[in-house]
Formats: structure tokens, sequence, C-alpha cells
């Protein structure tokens, strides 16, 4: 078997490749494997989700979407239940047919429900909670082959949402979503770096979602991606220029993040009003995600720190850039979940998407977070990272607890590999 990330980035080790086709013989899987990790759009960098032993895709999981809307007092709201191997960008579509919405959506549509909630993977915006806090609830197949099943008052929910595998195959998520909206996506050019620093907040905050593009090289941010909420298309127009734009000029066409390459790929620009899947990722479903072979790191800083640590990444600017395609910078609102990279507080995500030079990458991220270290950066836990000093465990206040929760669920280490037990997250 031969079987890689989708960017090439890692191959697979384990087997058999398993592609149940029901949550019951997802469970009979498990049952009889001694060693299981799930695999769902493969959208990583290394090798979270590689074995050893059995190797259970999701992509053919058969588990028919389900949309409730509950009101009243102590009720869930509006939920949408999913099985997990679907990616976000087909229930975007089911959903908006059927008139609702996710809150956010992250930059690829192309990734699947379960490993983007397991890795805390997030749209943008001040006022967008990460894609996993948006979990209502989990059913899970685990250790044993039992079939587990989380609501918003389980004890374990926070816990198990961003739990990167270790505590089984999940099957099932249920996610809160609200009517459908529309969207306006419009670009900025070269916005002074003086000017984006000095009025950061109000920058970030002038849109409902915020993305600066830059190669860290020069006096100015490459592009600002402004995603505006439309709440009436018929009358919508672009606002003027913000005084945080100043000395940036409007794209006079669409553009790719990564310059020179063909915008064909991207979601419409231009300040056109559209439905909110079709403007919230920055890349269609249709096309090959982002540059197609390369290699991605993120680190999630503190909101209140965010502007020393883009100075500190802007004093590696010669070493970095020499590696990099492009990097963004967006902002991410807050979370209770357990290893989210957004727990405790908003948080702002310096993201780096490198050549396909592995060696040279792995090279400079020690020095990229011993300049952030200071700044309590936390690493995308599907990206590539060192944390050659384990740092980890104390960034993540609740740590001690999802590490005993783990113990507690998967005594056997079924669902363990050489990812979890290096980064210390069980024995």
């Amino acid at each position: 078997m031969t079987l890689t990330t989708w960017a090439g980035s890692h191959t697979f080790r384990g087997g058999p490749l398993e592609h149940p086709t029901s949550v019951e013989e997802v469970a009979r899987v498990v049952a009889a494997a001694r060693h299981v990790r799930a695999i769902g759009s493969r959208h990583s960098f290394h090798d979270l989700a590689d074995g050893p032993g059995t190797l259970v895709a999701l992509d053919r999981l058969q588990v028919p979407l389900a949309i409730r809307d509950d009101e009243g007092p102590g009720t869930l709201g509006a939920t949408v239940t999913v099985g997990a191997g679907v990616r976000y960008g087909e229930l975007a579509r089911d959903l908006h047919a059927a008139g609702w919405a996710l809150h956010t959506m992250a930059s690829l549509p192309h990734i699947a429900v379960a490993g983007t909630v397991a890795t805390a993977t997030h749209g943008s915006g001040d006022s967008a909670v990460n894609l996993a806090a948006a979990v209502r609830g989990l059913e899970v197949v685990g250790a044993g082959g039992e079939v587990r099943r989380l609501g918003p008052d389980d004890d374990e929910l926070a816990g198990s949402v961003v739990a990167l595998g270790m505590l089984g195959v999940v099957t099932r998520v249920t996610l809160a979503v609200e009517p459908t909206y529309d969207v306006a996506q419009e670009v900025w050019l070269d916005l002074p770096w003086d000017i984006a620093l000095d009025r950061f907040d109000e920058l970030m905050g002038s849109a409902y979602s915020v993305s600066l593009f830059t190669d860290w090289r020069g006096d100015a941010v490459g592009q600002v991606w402004r995603k505006h909420r439309v709440l009436d298309a018929a009358t919508w127009s672009l606002p003027d220029a913000d005084t945080e734009l100043a000395g940036a000029r409007p794209a006079p066409g669409p553009v790719h993040p990564v310059p020179g390459v063909d915008p064909a790929a991207c979601t419409q620009q231009g300040g056109v009003p559209g439905p909110w899947h079709e403007r919230l990722p920055h890349f269609r479903l249709e096309f090959t995600p982002s540059a197609g072979a390369e290699l991605q790191t993120e680190y999630l800083v503190p909101r209140a720190r965010a502007v020393e640590a883009i100075t500190a990444v802007r004093g590696l600017r010669e070493q970095v850039a020499a590696l990099l395609q492009i990097s963004e910078i967006r902002t991410v609102a807050g979370d209770d979940l357990w290893l989210s990279t957004a727990h405790g507080g908003p948080h702002v995500a310096l993201h780096f998407t490198w050549k396909p030079w592995r060696a040279e990458v792995e090279a400079v991220l020690p020095v990229l977070e011993d300049a952030l270290a200071p700044f309590q950066a936390r690493p995308h836990w599907g990206k590539l990272f060192a944390d050659r000093d384990h740092r980890l465990a104390e960034l993540y206040p609740r740590w001690d607890d999802a590490r005993a929760l783990v113990a507690r669920r998967d005594p056997g280490g079924v669902f363990a590999n050489d990812f979890v037990r290096r980064y210390g997250l069980r024995d």
C-alpha cells in the first residue's frame, strides 16, 4: 500500500487500509484490530494520522445528513449531523440548499469534517471561533468497538473534539448552524507595514473575515483580503477605503495569494455578493487545493501579543522568505476546547505555506519557534512544527486533563502512534 498526505509530504505506514461504509462496519474493524488510526482527506503534512496497524478511511462512510432546528430555552438551536468523512465544501452546498450555513469555513473547502475539528482547524474573523468550537456532539467508536455518543452537556465533550484521533474513530459530528447568508470579498494590495501594525486591531476587525498575505520582505503587506457579510445583496456596495487601508490600492482584478499563480482556483473577488460557502474559503472546491506541491506550518499567538509576534517574524524575513511561497495572518476567536490552539481567548494565526523542501523547512522551524516562544505560540496540530524544547505541555492549561482522558478511554493504546507519543500526549 502506498498512501500519502494530499500534498505528498508524508507516506503512511501501516495497513490494511479499510474503507467501511457504515458505523457498524467501523465498529467491527476497530474491535478486530490491535492498533487503529483514522484518516480523512489526508490534509496533514506529517505522521499525525499514521499507523501502526489498521488505517480506517472514512471517505465511503454512509451517514445521512440530518438538519434539526430546536427552539426554546435549554435546546441546542439549529444543528446539522453529518458523517465524519464528508468534506466541508460538500456539506456547505447541502446546507445552503436547505437554507442554512456554518459560521465560518477554512481557506480550503476540501478538508473532511472529522479531521478538521480534531486538529482545531479554523477560518478567520474576530468573532469566528474555529470550526471545532461549532461541535455540539460526537459519535465515536472506541477501543473495543463500542459506540459512544457525546452531547453538549457531556463532561468529556470539550476534551474529545480536538483529540487528534486519540479517543477513537469519529463517525458522526453534530455542528451548530445558522440561517444562510451572503458574503462579498474584496482584495487590496500593498498595504504599508507601519499602517498594518499601528492599526492592527482596526484592520482585522474591518470585515467579518480579514487575511493578510505577505512574503515578509519589503515595506508593505502584499495583499489584504476582506470578506463582508451582506445583509441585502440588492443594496450592497463596498465600503469606502478606511484609514486602516491608507496607502493600499484596490486589486484591479482577481488575484491568487501566491504571486504569479493563476487566480482561477480562487473564490470570487471584486466585492460581488454571493453565497457564504462560495466566498469564505479562499479556494474553490473543484480545483486543486492551494498551491498543490507545498508544506505548511502555522502558529497561533494570543491576540494581545500579535504585533510583537509579527515583528519577531519580520526579523527573520530573509531566512523565512527564501523557503516561502506565501504567509497568511488571520484572527480567531477563543474557545474552551482542551487542546484547541485558540483555547482561552482570541488568537492570531501566523501561517506559512512553504516550498516543498522538507529538509530546509525543518531546519528553519526551531529558529522560528525560538523567536515566537515568548508569545506562547501554539503550533497547528496538522502542520509541520518542531517543539524541540518540549514546550507544548506548558501552552495548554488542560493538558493533564486531556492526557488523563486519553489514558482512561484508551488504556491499551489502540489509537496511539509515534506522533502522539513524540509530543507527550500519552505515554
